[in-house]
């Protein structure tokens, strides 16, 4: 199993190396080979466990995509990401359900709610993954990743009730309400334990290696004592997540570089093994239902995917709108969303890896010793929903956005507030040269390091107003962006000067590589600068 597992990250991750190279969309890239090479005869394709994706997998994507998250966003957008990551989970659970119940043969309502919490929430992988590629405005990027942050605790508990009725714990709807309350508020506790403890151990120890590390290591370990707990472990990772990257500002350069650096990394290998490993899913699902009707099993499907899609627009719709007309803060204070920003969003309700985790982890009997009524149904109805949704609305998505023109002017306000900001901080930056400059004498040779500093000061200054409102491909290469141009060719001719006295064995490879490192600084700190 270790070696499959092995194998599978390596291809995913170079299929979606060509696939950013060529401006592919990976995730639907990755679920589409997955799918063709799941049927390759003696081709050892591991089986999803449950456990891996909810222990392993889950916990970093959620806790890099919480750091990632803007805290003051969220809360401006509470009321709208609550209904979507809390509401339409549990309607999607119903509404899904009963028409399981109704469409499939010898289904019993309370594994049919099974089956209905299993495809509630949309995946946070899939709807960032793209959502980000296409650029889409802010706004609709914080409903989207805010609801997807939140969404997998409240279908995951809701699943949790369903999964006890339908196996014979009775549970009450009374009892089914504490579950859900206990969940969420221990899971915020823990969160923030976790958070602040290790935002103290991270100031406290000043090493940036050590940090990082231990960053590495929360989203599992709040996860994993969040769980221990009976509480939400989902939620416990986001408020981690949430906390620590609003104390991030506190770390040091080299923490906070290290930090991005090694989660986007981390990122990438994950989102590209999941999507990858749902599309290898297919001949163990298909093993299940094999003896059923097909007529029928394709009427179970199409009526499933159909629901999961419809309830969608049916909740976001009136959940956009019809709160405006009741409420007058809500008029006042929160802006009309445009419909087709609304479409986006009904439309980008892409379903993932945990969704099939939650399935694979439903048990093979009841508590009576009974096998567990249509598992094998449940699986491949999750499936379908699954792929159905990628490939469906994933693929589409582009073109939609396209069509109905959805862009945002984030770039142009992002420029104008950096541009401001960088004129203030410029301005305090030389009002402390200038209490430098007083206290040295005429020929005091540190007046050239003050010199220095306020040319570069200049610079930033100056290549924030350049940009403002049109980028380079609108007013061609600036000044200050020629001047970087240049230290950048200067620097990789310093570089390859270094690299040369290494190889003649004029330098050790020590002294090559605290070349290298000042090199590379200069060189990243001049991309940032412009």
């Amino acid at each position: 199993m270790g070696a499959s597992l092995l194998l599978v990250a390596v291809v995913a991750v170079g299929i979606a190396a060509l696939c950013r190279r060529y401006g592919l969309s990976s995730p639907l890239v990755l679920v589409t080979v997955g799918l063709a090479a799941g049927w390759i005869p003696n081709l050892p394709a591991p089986e999803l466990d449950p456990e891996l994706v909810l222990f392993l997998i889950l916990p970093p994507l959620l806790y890099s995509a919480a750091q990632e998250s803007s805290y003051q966003a969220i809360r401006a957008n509470w009321r709208a990401i609550g209904m979507l990551a809390v509401g339409l989970p549990l309607a999607t659970t119903l509404v899904v359900g009963i028409v399981a119940h109704l469409t499939v043969p010898n289904l019993p309502l309370s594994a049919a709610l099974v089956l209905g919490a299993v495809v509630a929430p949309p995946d946070a992988v899939s709807a960032q993954a793209i959502g980000r590629r296409l650029g889409l405005p802010r706004r609709v990027m914080t409903l989207l990743g805010g609801e997807s942050l939140l969404n997998d605790a409240t279908a995951l508990t809701a699943f949790r009730i369903a999964l006890a009725a339908a196996v014979g714990l009775t549970t009450s709807l009374g009892q089914g309400l504490l579950t859900f309350a206990i969940a969420a508020i221990g899971g915020l506790v823990v969160g923030l334990v976790f958070g602040m403890a290790v935002s103290w151990v991270r100031v406290w120890l000043t090493d940036p290696p050590m940090e990082t590390a231990i960053g590495i290591l929360v989203p599992f370990g709040t996860y994993f004592v969040a769980e221990q707990l009976h509480c939400s472990g989902v939620i416990a990772v986001v408020t981690a997540g949430l906390f620590l990257g609003q104390r991030s500002v506190r770390l040091g350069y080299a923490t906070r570089l290290q930090d991005e650096a090694v989660r986007k990394s981390i990122d990438v290998i994950l989102e590209a093994f999941v999507f990858f490993l749902i599309g290898l899913q297919m001949p163990f699902i298909i093993e299940g239902v094999e003896g059923e009707s097909w007529v029928q099993v394709g009427i179970d499907a199409a009526a499933v995917l159909t629901a999961t899609i419809l309830i969608r627009f049916i909740w976001v719709y009136p959940a956009a709108y019809l709160p405006r007309l009741f409420v007058r803060r809500i008029r006042e204070h929160e802006p009309l969303p445009p419909p087709s920003s609304v479409f986006i969003v009904s439309w980008a309700g892409m379903r993932g890896v945990v969704s099939l985790a939650a399935a694979f982890g439903i048990p093979l009997m009841t508590e009576a010793h009974e096998p567990f009524p249509a598992r094998a149904e449940i699986l491949f109805l999750t499936f379908v929903v699954v792929v159905g949704t990628l490939l469906i609305q994933g693929t589409t998505l582009p073109w939609v956005v396209r069509t109905l023109g959805v862009t945002g002017d984030d770039r142009a306000q992002d420029r104008l507030a950096y541009a401001a900001a960088q004129d203030r901080a410029s301005r305090e930056a030389e009002h402390r040269l200038d209490e430098i400059a007083a206290d040295l004498a005429d020929d005091d040779p540190r007046r050239m390091q003050v010199v220095l500093m306020r040319k570069w000061i200049t610079s930033q200054r100056n290549v924030a107003w350049e940009e403002l409102g049109r980028g380079p491909e609108a007013i061609g290469e600036s000044p200050t962006a020629a001047g970087s141009r240049i230290r950048t060719e200067l620097l990789h001719l310093q570089r390859a000067v270094f690299i040369e006295e290494r190889d003649a064995g004029r330098i050790d490879d020590e002294v090559l590589r605290i070349a290298l490192r000042r090199l590379d600084f200069a060189e990243g700190q001049g991309d940032r600068d412009v």
